[in-house]
């Protein structure tokens, strides 16, 4: 019987709309976020790569990926915590971001921890 643990890591998002980068006129629309990567389970937790589908209202798609996040490839301990803030353009107000961090345990297995997705909108659009 196989008992391997795998690491549970949640993600917390916050996004905030950059009105003095954005061009509305010209279909640029600017957001931030922060993402919290909580590591849950029992042993390190490593962030190898990322990826993005990153969709806007008029259903145009950009998939992001590449290795770590914001230059790092960050390792986080049992209960703790690694938070970072990046940003993305999108052509209209309001989108959606989803995705999944490739990441690895102690013992070199590789698993996705999963980001549910999350709203990129401009402040009021949305009642």
């Amino acid at each position: 019987m196989n008992n391997k643990v795998i690491p549970t890591i949640k993600c917390r998002v916050i996004t905030h709309y950059i009105d003095d980068q954005s061009e509305p006129e010209q279909n640029r629309y600017v957001f931030s976020y922060t993402i919290t990567i909580c590591n849950l389970g029992q042993g390190n937790a490593q962030l190898l790569r990322r990826r993005w589908l990153i969709t806007d209202a008029n259903g145009k798609k950009l998939v992001v990926e590449g290795e770590g996040v914001v230059g790092e490839q960050p390792t986080i301990a049992p209960n703790d915590e690694y938070t970072y803030t990046s940003g993305t353009i999108i052509e209209t107000p309001l989108g959606v971001m989803e995705g999944h961090y490739v990441m690895v345990d102690d013992h070199g297995n590789e698993f996705n921890a999963d980001i549910v997705p999350f709203r990129l909108a401009i402040p009021n659009i949305l009642h």
